[in-house]
């Protein structure tokens, strides 16, 4: 079957993926309903088409961070990507190069951050988790702007890891020949399999830091010269927060459903945040976005990019 979609991506990703790797790409937290409500949410947002207007000459382009990208779609940070592919993020970053559009690459990726920077033309930003270890992420956020990442999007939604069950069965583990490469030295780079749990939740109950509050985006100013994005924000309290202590960016998220299950869909709050930042910063939303619909939705709610 050749692919022509997304969801037959999904589909031969079953057949050719790992079951453990295919439950850890697509699994939620407790019953993953903020997952399906992500997806769902959008099929509820109905278009209202207008007629009689010239569309033959139709542009994509935007710019974020004033960046020129080609299209409104940037790829969201995720970890692992050489459970899928022998070249891991290398391959993504490709991808990105060829669609002319920003890469984020994952704290938690397989590859080293400076060959994901060199194996595309378009801006590599660095998803970064902040450590109970500060030295140590000083030291990655040292690394990565030397490498040449444009942009630090700081995931701020993570402060414990969300319960996975499938993980937890699974005991998931990364197989020989796969670290958390760019956090040697740094801490641990192994998630090893553990008895009855989920070796990346073990390893996230002794890396990240559950004490983090907004005086941390201050901290990190004090150590980068990278624009700053909060990725995690759900409420428009936060939202405003965000701005008053300074970010340069907002990525309105619930993890993909994967950290606090039963809260709403990433497109529901979005008009409530787009009011509240009241265009002080630049907004981008992820989270169930499946079709070019989906992305105009985003879109005409406010978003700048997805």
């Amino acid at each position: 079957m050749r692919p022509i979609n997304l969801f037959d991506f999904e589909k031969l990703a079953k057949k050719t993926l790992t079951k453990m790797a295919c439950d850890y790409y697509a699994g939620g937290a407790g019953d993953a309903l903020t997952v399906l409500n992500n997806k769902q949410a959008y099929n509820q947002i109905l278009l209202q088409p207008r007629v009689f207007i010239d569309v033959s000459q139709c542009n994509l382009t935007t710019t974020l961070l004033g960046q020129p990208i080609s299209i409104p779609i940037i790829i969201a940070p995720t970890a692992f990507h050489g459970l899928a592919n022998i070249e891991a993020e290398v391959a993504t970053a490709r991808g990105a190069d060829h669609a002319k559009t920003i890469m984020v690459m994952s704290t938690l990726s397989n590859a080293k951050i400076e060959s994901v920077v060199n194996a595309s033309h378009m801006p590599i930003w660095f998803q970064l988790y902040i450590f109970k270890d500060r030295g140590a992420t000083a030291a990655l956020v040292k690394f990565a702007e030397t490498a040449g990442c444009k942009a630090l999007v700081v995931t701020v939604d993570a402060p414990y890891l969300g319960i996975r069950e499938d993980d937890v069965r699974n005991q998931f583990s990364l197989p020989a020949g796969l670290s958390a490469i760019n956090l040697a030295g740094y801490g641990a780079d192994q998630i090893v399999k553990k008895q009855d749990e989920s070796g990346l939740f073990a390893y996230f109950a002794n890396q990240i830091d559950p004490t983090l509050t907004w005086k941390d985006i201050a901290w990190l100013r004090s150590i980068t010269r990278l624009p700053i994005l909060v990725k995690g924000i759900m409420s428009p309290l936060d939202a405003k927060l965000a701005v008053v202590h300074g970010v340069d960016g907002i990525v309105v998220s619930n993890h993909g459903g994967r950290q606090l299950d039963t809260v709403p869909a990433t497109i529901q709050v979005l008009p409530e945040i787009v009011k509240a930042v009241d265009d002080k910063v630049e907004i981008l939303v992820d989270g169930g976005i499946r079709r070019g619909t989906d992305v105009i939705k985003a879109l005409a709610l406010g978003a700048k990019a997805v």
